[in-house]
């Protein structure tokens, strides 16, 4: 338990700020001094060694944190990257918050920590409810806290007044059965953490390609014969793809780079799991950059597809080798996608100008990659937010597609389309039917499973659901692991939408920022980690993930849990449905407490309901998992409204910067995985110390009259009025110019939340217009 002097310790304190330069290579030993620290500090030795060794094992347990999969064959003894082990350490903490911890720390002094503060506590151990009017959290009975959460579900006019939000951690069991209570009650209110993430991906893709996931595999990434990365830092958000770049490269395969930021992991790569990594020189990743201006990747890819098109008809204008009509894939093209025409003719319209002031680079450096993409025996373009949180990401990506179909780079070894996912299986809550829009294919299986109707009006995403927290129309918020109240945009509003609601209830193993920002009445209901045993009344459990490459697999920790008063997630939903959905005649055959009691029954009804998961148990037991069926990647099939993948003509958007503002894209530190804050540095980009810090080009600082260290406000501006972050220190850092960027969350307060992509109706949060006034407020001393 924390003292009001460890709470001040703990508190990021932006007064120690210092700035250095950045790195020019990734990973390498201070990585695993790093890991150590943090993993001695929060476990212990023994604990350390115990549980690091179990993480991605196939008898062990999949890490927390990002979804990038694991080999199937020959895993490293260590496979977990940095920020693996920051996650890990973080849940198999020795820490802990019991109830004297509520008791000594009244809800108003906890709202004043920060989620660095508030997380360093260590984990949850008992239910606890924060009743109308109290000041404090109170340790509850699970019996009583269902009883709560019934009493507020049972008040609401319709079904549709409660919203049912899912992170990306939640297992394929709980989160199958977490669905199937919210559609037994009524509602498809199913937001989720993808709504603010690869929301954008998934419209594009099954648009174009019929299906909403990356078509590649591990062995494609490490034999492809040219990778693009647009839109991604995986140094920081998936440190273990940094190996199969390395695989790649010495397989002779081309990387490129695009980003604004000059990003250490896309340049080099020190592999810990080597010797040449440890001692001698590493793999230089990236053979060409390009420092693209913000939300300008959609007119990169254009300007690719007119190169391609233009080599196809005169090899001799480029390296490409070959004779005319060689470059395209025009066999592929002919029998597998419809719309070239239109595309070719609109690309052959494309100016050269319009490319150039959109991206910021040059026709010469542009030509250079299409002539690489045009010699390779197959391309693969990787992205991440990056790309996905713009006005215009769906587009965006619908033209990645469009350069990917014109070589026939869908469904062959070594190419295809990859987002690359955050949480660990957030791509298998969708697959288990955690979506606001499920087809009416998936809930006619899914009620002819259960002998009940479920609800086919769509219900609402994240965005919508905080404008009907804020509008009044939703009351009750049920949150399944995450933490909402930072990861959404629009921070003021937010919040104020939560706390209006009559209930909020988070399903959680450590505190964070949405425990202290509740509605009238609140519950904290404590959970088992990924790493502790799970044992019902059939015996130890495992659960099942399916990582970023459509591969299932399964997930088993071996720690004595935190404490005895936890229950998994799967008992939690199990026994909220057992409790809510009493009396109802249309789910009473459903048994609950049995499908808690043994998750093979869950899996069993998966098998039933969705596509891909026939002989579920048997495959589970297949080296590494088993694969879904994916159209594209295994016979070039497209459940396209045409049956082809498509062409499509997308209209170029860019983000233009007004007089004196500049656009400021939100990006995480090294020290972090999402909104969880594992320190205060990033060393990466040289800063260290604190996460107030905006990176601006030099010479935008000097034309607004700012130098290096000055002390500014970031003030968005939108058509309902400017919202304003205070006290962050200006950095000179190479960015293009008119682009800046700074820390997520805490730049969540600069998003508006009608600011969305069209179609996806995720936040834009890599493309909000800014201004730098000097610092109303100085930061404390």
């Amino acid at each position: 338990m924390a003292d009001a002097t460890e709470r001040a310790e703990a508190n990021i304190d932006e007064s120690k700020l210092t700035v250095g330069k950045p790195k020019k290579r990734a990973v390498g030993a201070p990585a695993v001094l790093h890991s150590m620290e943090i993993a001695l500090d929060q476990m212990g030795p023994a604990r350390s060694v115990r549980t690091l060794l179990k993480v991605n094992q196939v008898t062990g347990f999949d890490c927390m944190g990002c979804a990038w999969p694991d080999p199937a064959h020959r895993r490293h003894t260590a496979e977990f990257c940095e920020n693996g082990a920051k996650a890990v350490a973080e849940e198999a903490t020795t820490r802990r918050v019991p109830p004297a911890f509520f008791a000594a720390h009244p809800l108003a002094e906890l709202e004043t920590w920060d989620d660095f503060a508030l997380g360093k506590q260590g984990r949850l151990t008992h239910p606890m409810l924060l009743e109308a009017g109290d000041t404090h959290y109170r340790p509850v009975s699970w019996g009583r806290a269902f009883d709560v959460v019934a009493e507020e579900l049972d008040a609401l006019d319709s079904p549709d007044e409660a919203v049912f939000y899912t992170s990306g951690r939640t297992s394929n069991e709980a989160a199958f059965l977490y669905q199937l209570v919210a559609r037994a009650l009524g509602t498809n209110n199913l937001p989720d953490c993808s709504n603010m993430c690869h929301e954008s991906s998934g419209a594009a893709l099954n648009e174009t390609i019929g299906i909403g996931k990356g078509s590649v595999t591990l062995v494609d990434i490490e034999t492809a014969g040219l990778i693009l990365i647009a839109g991604q830092n995986p140094g920081t958000n998936h440190p273990r793809m940094l190996t199969s770049l390395e695989k790649a490269k010495k397989q002779g395969a081309v990387i490129v780079a695009v980003n604004p930021l000059r990003e250490a992991g896309l340049l080099h790569f020190d592999n810990p799991q080597t010797v040449k990594g440890m001692v001698f020189r590493g793999t230089d990743l990236a053979d060409t950059f390009l420092q693209i201006k913000l939300g300008g990747d959609q007119a990169l890819f254009q300007a690719l597809g007119k190169v391609l098109i233009e080599l196809d008809a005169n090899p001799a204008a480029g390296r490409a080798g070959g004779p005319r009509g060689t470059v395209l894939d025009h066999d592929f093209i002919a029998h597998y996608t419809q719309g070239f025409e239109a595309y070719r003719e609109a690309m052959a319209a494309l100016r050269w100008a319009d490319v150039e002031t959109a991206t910021g680079l040059t026709e010469k450096q542009i030509r250079k990659v299409g002539e690489l993409m045009a010699a390779s025996k197959g391309n693969i373009v990787c992205w991440a937010m990056g790309l996905t949180q713009h006005k215009h990401s769906v587009a965006m990506l619908r033209d990645v597609v469009n350069l990917l179909l014109l070589r026939g780079d869908i469904g062959k070894p070594g190419a295809g389309v990859c987002p690359v996912r955050g949480h660990s299986n957030v791509q298998g809550d969708r697959t288990m039917g955690i979506w606001e829009q499920m087809p009416d294919a998936f809930h006619d299986k899914l009620d002819a499973e259960f002998a009940f109707s479920s609800p086919r009006e769509h219900g609402v995403d994240t965005v919508g659901a905080i404008r009907g927290m804020r509008d009044g129309t939703i009351k009750v918020f049920l949150g399944m692991g995450g933490n909402f109240a930072k990861a959404t945009p629009d921070t003021a509003v937010t919040e104020a939408a939560m706390r209006s609601l009559r209930l909020t209830v988070q399903v959680s193993t450590k505190l964070n920022r949405s425990h202290v920002v509740t509605g009238r009445r609140a519950l904290i209901l404590p959970t088992l980690g990924r790493t502790e045993r799970d044992v019902q009344v059939t015996g130890p459990q495992m659960v099942t993930v399916e990582d970023s490459m459509s591969m299932v697999h399964e997930s088993q920790g071996g720690l004595e849990p935190a404490s005895r008063h936890l229950r998994s997630e799967v008992a939690i939903v199990a026994g909220l449905a057992e409790r809510v959905l009493r009396g109802r005649a249309d789910t009473a055959h459903v048994d609950w407490r049995g499908l808690a009691g043994d998750y093979r029954r869950i899996r069993t009804h998966i098998e039933h309901v969705i596509p891909g998961f026939d002989a579920y148990e048997e495959k589970l037991g297949m080296p590494g998992g088993f694969v879904l069926p994916h159209g594209p990647r295994d016979h070039r099939s497209f459940a396209t409204d045409t049956g082809k993948a498509k062409f499509t003509v997308n209209d170029l958007e860019y983000p233009t910067v007004p007089e004196g503002r500049l656009i400021l894209q939100t990006i995480r530190a090294h020290d972090q995985y999402n909104t969880t804050i594992y320190g205060k540095d990033d060393r990466y980009r040289g800063i260290h110390g604190g996460r107030k810090v905006v990176l601006v080009n030099a010479k935008d600082l000097a034309a607004q009259g700012l130098a290096d260290g000055d002390l500014v406000d970031l003030v968005s501006e939108a058509p309902d009025g400017d919202r304003r972050a205070e006290g962050w220190r200006a950095v000179a850092y190479r960015t293009p110019i008119g682009c800046a960027a700074a820390y997520y969350p805490e730049t969540n307060v600069l998003v508006p939340l009608d600011s969305v992509a069209d179609t996806s109706n995720t936040p834009t949060s890599k493309s909000i217009v800014i201004r730098l006034e000097r610092a109303r407020v100085a930061v404390p001393a």
